[in-house]
């Protein structure tokens, strides 16, 4: 069985959609507008998003769940502000999916009003998400999250920086 921990193995998913979502969004949006491609294909934005969301919820419930383990290496506060900037990550990718189905759902002159709007709800959903991989990367390489996983012999060898051994 693999010893290494579910949720570093779940948040590639959302990140990457995080970070594909405003190229794909421009370019169905403008084929859209152009009449290049029809208003339908704007379901494959809205089902990109709805993947970012769930993914997003999944990866932040396996964190929970390893919360226990990490805090004996790990302040408190650190995974505070990691899980609170995973929660506004994923709520607010949930709020810009709303605008995603709007832009699929409403009559095509409304709807590329929605869709618009969406596009630039993915920005904001990218800076979010950078921001919480950025406390993720806080957990583990500066204050040692990783050691949680370590056992044994390996333990002395592979001690958080600035620890001594």
């Amino acid at each position: 069985m693999d010893a290494l921990p579910l949720h570093p193995k779940l948040i590639h998913l959302p990140i990457a959609l995080a970070v594909l979502m405003p190229m794909i969004s421009v370019g169905l949006l403008l084929a859209w507008v152009r009449d290049l491609l029809p208003h339908r294909v704007w379901v494959v934005a809205v089902a990109l998003q709805a993947l970012l969301v769930v993914s997003g919820v999944v990866a932040m419930e396996s964190g929970e769940d390893e919360e226990k383990r990490v805090e004996k290496i790990v302040p408190k506060a650190a995974i505070e502000a990691h899980a609170e900037a995973a929660e506004t990550f994923v709520w607010t990718a949930g709020g810009v999916l709303l605008l995603f189905i709007a832009g699929a759902a409403l009559p095509s002159a409304i709807a590329a009003r929605a869709a618009a709007a969406a596009t630039a709800g993915t920005l904001v959903v990218l800076f979010l998400g950078y921001r919480t991989g950025e406390a993720g990367g806080h957990l583990v390489y500066e204050h040692g999250a990783a050691q949680a996983y370590i056992t044994g012999a390996s333990a002395g060898a592979a001690a958080p920086p600035g620890a001594t051994q």
